[in-house]
């Protein structure tokens, strides 16, 4: 099983997030992560989608995406051609006396501290998985309260735009 990134530039309407995870539901996939959001058109929204399966059914459920009348492109990142990140805020157990120590280990990760009591802290890191992944574990030490995840936001690499593909993109939506 492999994991797989899929950026869908999508009209931005109602219902179009319940459809695309419809399919998803339908076709038995578990999204791993998923994001979305307005893009500099504020007529589109882009989907970040993060999945675990073979290539064989994952070319299959991008064939159903592209039949979904909202739907004007989808595309593939892969790890040489995407920048992915996510964000996390994790609330640790922190008294007084361990507050320095997870503070270097914050500024080691480049994290903030975005909020601060008497008992616990709570960091803010932005990164790709394995980033994010070290910080949770080493905090483990101190005790986690909680985690939030957003999941991954991904875009290609230079200056090749979603839209410049071409093939199922309408012409009305080219900047």
């Amino acid at each position: 099983m492999e994991r797989h990134v899929l950026s869908v530039l999508v009209k931005n309407s109602s219902g179009v997030l319940s459809r695309v995870s419809g399919l998803f539901m339908r076709r038995g996939f578990n999204i791993d992560s998923l994001s979305v959001g307005k893009t500099e058109n504020p007529e589109l929204a882009r989907i970040t989608i993060t999945l675990m399966g073979g290539d064989e059914v994952l070319d299959q459920f991008i064939k159903q995406l592209n039949k979904l009348q909202e739907v004007i492109k989808v595309i593939k990142l892969t790890p040489d051609n995407s920048v992915v990140r996510e964000l996390v805020l994790i609330k640790i157990k922190a008294d007084a006396t361990e507050r320095a120590a997870i503070n270097d280990v914050a500024k080691i990760f480049r994290c903030k501290v975005v909020d601060l009591d008497k008992e616990c802290l709570t960091l803010e890191l932005t990164g790709d998985d394995s980033k994010v992944s070290a910080l949770i574990k080493l905090m483990e030490e101190y005790g986690v309260k909680e985690i939030v995840r957003t999941g991954l936001a991904a875009i290609e690499r230079g200056s090749k735009e979603i839209s410049s593909y071409g093939d199922y993109f309408e012409e009305e939506y080219v900047g």
